[in-house]
């Protein structure tokens, strides 16, 4: 399994609780950027509609030896899911007010895997704390280490 694009920000915006593995439907040239490590799933969401699920912004550029049918870098990618996954997604955004964002892209057995999580909205508070425990474990590993 090799990584291609992580977003960071998500963990920082919101709680993620349940996390799924998917599929993307991409055309060739696509893969190509993708092997490429030319991805970036920073502003990127997922949506699920008629019972299926797509990811939206995703960002691949274009893929620097295609020709005139190159791919459009930031079109809605549909995304392969088994139906019980779609069910809950689906049941959770519409119902307990929850988002579905992608954590990471990453090559697994020659096929391009996204991970996607179930995401609850962080307040200000909650990143303020959140910030305020890193700098303190921090703070605590340093002192450990200096004593030693």
């Amino acid at each position: 399994m090799r990584t291609i694009a992580r977003n960071k920000k998500a963990s920082h915006l919101y709680f993620l609780e349940d996390r799924f593995e998917a599929g993307i439907v991409l055309r060739g040239t696509e893969i190509k950027s993708v092997r490429a490590g030319k991805v970036s799933i920073k502003d990127s969401y997922v949506r699920v509609k008629n019972g299926e699920a797509f990811i939206i912004n995703m960002h691949i550029a274009k893929y620097k030896q295609g020709n005139m049918h190159n791919h459009d870098e930031t079109r809605e990618r549909k995304l392969l899911l088994h139906k019980s996954e779609l069910n809950k997604l689906y049941g959770k955004t519409h119902k307990d007010s929850y988002t579905i964002v992608p954590t990471e892209v990453y090559i697994k057995e020659g096929l391009c895997k996204l991970e996607i999580a179930l995401a609850k909205g962080k307040k200000k508070h909650d990143k303020r704390r959140v910030l305020k425990e890193k700098d303190m474990k921090r703070r605590m590993d340093k002192a450990m280490k200096e004593s030693y």
